[in-house]
């Protein structure tokens, strides 16, 4: 999948541009929805309550600020769903699961059961994929643009790419789809993976 962006063109976005880019084309998903592709297992966020508290090694809290967005998480799916459009994840899984992998599939299970469903795949299911390097972290919306996300070497997000071309896009909505059904259902996954585990060390 690495190497279907080969030679495609892109933008390079700062991300103020970005997230005001994001914003103008996100509620207009509805042709081919929103589907996004997690791969790495380690990021940093500084600008999220709940990672900084996970990151200081706080593992209550953090799971506090998290339920604490729960009805705003609820109503960002229900707005999507007013647009025509529902959300989808497929999130890449390598076990045994990283700190910030744990954290951030009790992000996502709120996420899922708020309307935005997420499935996990195992690492060994996309190796086929991944003979040029790992997969990409990129998201379609609709079929008009794509975004591919862009981090330092500490894993905080710096940029984003912007593509365009249409067929490009439709090959890779198409690819994050057919991922996504070959995933499982998070909800069966956490309970089975995630649940027992003991809060994680802390990241800082």
């Amino acid at each position: 999948m690495s190497s279907l962006l080969d030679g495609a063109t892109s933008e390079l976005m700062p991300l103020d541009a970005y997230y005001a880019d994001f914003e103008a084309h996100f509620w207009h998903s509805a042709d081919l929805g929103f589907w996004k592709l997690e791969r790495q297992q380690t990021f940093k966020e500084p600008g999220y309550d709940s990672w900084v508290a996970f990151a200081r090694g706080d593992w209550e809290e953090s799971l506090r600020l998290l339920e604490a967005g729960r009805s705003d998480m609820a109503g960002y799916h229900r707005k999507a769903e007013r647009h025509g459009f529902t959300p989808r994840r497929i999130r890449v899984v390598q076990e045994p699961l990283s700190a910030y992998m744990q954290w951030e599939l009790q992000a996502l299970r709120i996420r899922d059961e708020c309307g935005g469903p997420v499935r996990v795949i195992d690492v060994d299911k996309v190796a086929d994929f991944e003979a040029d390097g790992p997969l990409p972290e990129i998201y379609t919306l609709g079929s008009r643009v794509m975004y591919e996300a862009v981090y330092d070497e500490r894993g905080v997000l710096e940029a984003a790419r912007k593509y365009i071309d249409r067929d490009l896009i439709r090959r890779c909505q198409k690819f994050i789809e057919d991922l996504y059904h070959a995933g499982e259902p998070l909800a069966d996954w956490f309970a089975e993976h995630v649940a027992h585990l003991p809060p994680p060390l802390a990241q800082i």
